[in-house]
């Protein structure tokens, strides 16, 4: 049984759909990256899996869908919502306390928790003291508290300076090997390729692509290059090359059907320096892109 069952689910705000017969599931133990551009429907369809909405039609399992299931789902929500003038530790042990946690065990956790996201020092000062970063981990540790078997995380990574996203990646990574399932929404495509097992791609309340992330770039084969150089190469018109993506002085192509790396090679030599050439899978980017293409 998955950790999650999303089938055929529909929500519409007024004469607005914003999801539209979405369906995906969720394994157990695996980190799952539900993606999009903003406005696609995703934090809709979170919070549809928490109850907070309920869909207009469809289905949504959650775990076993036990009596009282939600008690056992860690959700960080992309607004945050945390107690300005209350004391980081109070407000963490509250939080803790509504998820079922006796006061001596929230209390404890509260301090292995912080020290783990390297605010324990912050335990007594007041939330409005402390910097947006910090107030999202601290988020983060209350949604972890009432070690949950099912973690939500909507854009998680928003706001985080790069030494805290390390850290919440980290976190992450423990947590599935403890067995835990995440879900996290997430625009960055990059976030998605190096964390997630799965996937789902949302683009205008559809479910647009679904499944193993390694099979589903497998799918596309060894057509995309990435490439280093030195010089002011143009790509753009080659007979070779269906697209390119580029970002200065490196660039990602991707070949015509049959076309011959080796060749393009050749010709890359002969207007640039070339310090990288590299025969890969596309990036998850561009299957996003090629994809909500097709669904346009």
């Amino acid at each position: 049984m998955p950790a999650l069952d999303v089938r055929g689910v529909t929500k519409a705000y007024g004469t607005k759909v914003a999801v539209d017969s979405a369906s995906f599931s969720v394994d157990r133990g695996e980190i799952f990256g539900l993606l999009g551009p903003n406005g696609a429907g995703k934090s809709s369809l979170i919070r549809m899996v928490m109850d907070i909405l309920r869909p207009d039609s469809g289905e949504i399992r959650v775990l076993d869908g036990a009596p009282g299931v939600h008690e056992r789902i860690g959700y960080l929500p992309e607004e945050r919502g945390l107690y300005q003038r209350q004391r980081v530790g109070d407000v963490l042990q509250f939080l803790g306390e509504l998820k079922g946690l006796a006061r001596h065990v929230a209390d404890r956790r509260v301090d292995q928790y912080l020290d783990r996201v390297g605010l324990l020092e912050t335990r007594k000062k007041r939330m409005r003291e402390l910097s947006k970063g910090m107030q999202q981990k601290i988020q983060f540790v209350a949604a972890l508290l009432h070690d949950p078997d099912l973690l939500i995380l909507d854009e998680p990574f928003s706001g985080l300076d790069p030494a805290n996203a390390v850290m919440l990646k980290d976190a992450m990574i423990e947590l599935k090997k403890a067995g835990k399932t995440i879900l996290f929404s997430t625009h960055r495509m990059d976030q998605v390729e190096r964390l997630c097992d799965s996937i789902c791609l949302i683009d205008h309340g559809h479910s647009v692509l679904e499944g193993d992330l390694k099979k589903i770039k497998a799918s596309y084969g060894k057509n995309t290059i990435q490439m280093q150089y030195e010089g002011n190469p143009s790509f753009d018109h080659d007979e070779l090359i269906e697209s390119v993506n580029n970002y200065g002085n490196y660039v990602e192509l991707r070949l015509k059907p049959g076309a011959d790396a080796q060749q393009l090679l050749r010709m890359a030599c002969e207007r640039a320096r070339i310090s990288r050439f590299e025969l890969m899978e596309p990036s998850l980017e561009e299957i996003f892109i090629d994809t909500v293409k097709q669904h346009a």
